[in-house]
């Protein structure tokens, strides 16, 4: 098994399917960094988003 990033940025065009990825990513134990940032690519919303993985409770 792979260890997991502490800090990871998810970037992808701005839909549902970013959601889900996002989403999915936070039941994987992260949590958002930040607010996200978007840009405009001359054809899509393009989004971006930072996330940590949260630290355990001691």
């Amino acid at each position: 098994m792979e260890k997991k990033l502490k800090y990871r940025l998810i970037t992808g065009k701005d839909d549902a399917d970013f959601c889900k990825r996002i989403s999915g990513i936070i039941e994987e134990g992260y949590q958002l960094y930040g607010s996200p940032s978007v840009t405009f690519n001359g054809k899509d919303v393009i989004a971006a988003q930072a996330v940590v993985l949260a630290e355990k409770a001691k």
